[in-house]
């Protein structure tokens, strides 16, 4: 049977965008099966909101995005700062869908890549549909938002805080959370040690 390991995303963390090859290698290199999942932040409830940051908060946040360009030029990607604060509940929920019509990979990269070019607003159904489609998913996920989908991605994002979840990427595996792909490092480690097998 293979090793299950759950990993919390959110398309709008610069964290979440640069460990997305790492966790692409480490699928490929053991025998496990990598569970996707979307965790929305609520970025104002930890970094507050725009209106209230000091210049302690902005170091914080420019500094952030430093670390996270550095590891996305290491890859080839580009990294562009987002102009808002983003509530990216309809693009994190469109995964959902994606996974529903096996379509999430090329979901997964395109909405990254998208989001971290400006040339995708995170918070716009309509969007994040056009998206889906283009990715080969059927019409539909506005209804799934509206619906089911919605109420999935909130039932997740619950299960992900209830289980000690706070931040993105997160990795769960064996009860156990590692934060941050700096952390993939440590699963590995613990992936050898439980006896998961190596491609």
């Amino acid at each position: 049977m293979s090793t299950k390991v759950i990993l919390w995303s959110d398309y709008v963390s610069p964290y979440a965008f640069v460990a997305r090859a790492w966790a692409y290698e480490l699928e490929a290199d053991y025998d496990l099966t990598l569970e996707w999942r979307p965790y929305t932040l609520d970025i104002a409830s930890f970094q507050g909101s725009v209106a209230e940051r000091d210049a302690h908060h902005w170091r914080r946040v420019r500094y952030a995005y430093m670390d996270a360009r550095r590891f996305a030029n290491k890859q080839g990607l580009t990294l562009m700062g987002p102009k808002k604060i983003f509530h990216a509940r309809p693009v994190n929920a469109g995964m959902l869908y994606a996974q529903k019509h096996a379509v999430f990979r090329r979901y997964n990269d395109r909405a990254f890549d998208l989001f971290w070019r400006r040339e995708l607003d995170p918070e716009s159904p309509e969007a994040v549909a056009a998206l889906l489609v283009e990715a080969g998913a059927p019409p539909g996920f506005e209804d799934f938002l509206a619906g089911e989908g919605g109420a999935e991605h909130d039932r997740l994002r619950l299960e992900a805080e209830t289980s000690g979840v706070f931040g993105v990427p997160t990795f769960s595996f064996d009860g156990e959370l590692f934060w941050g792909g700096d952390r993939i490092a440590l699963l590995r480690e613990r992936l050898d040690e439980k006896g998961a097998k190596r491609r």
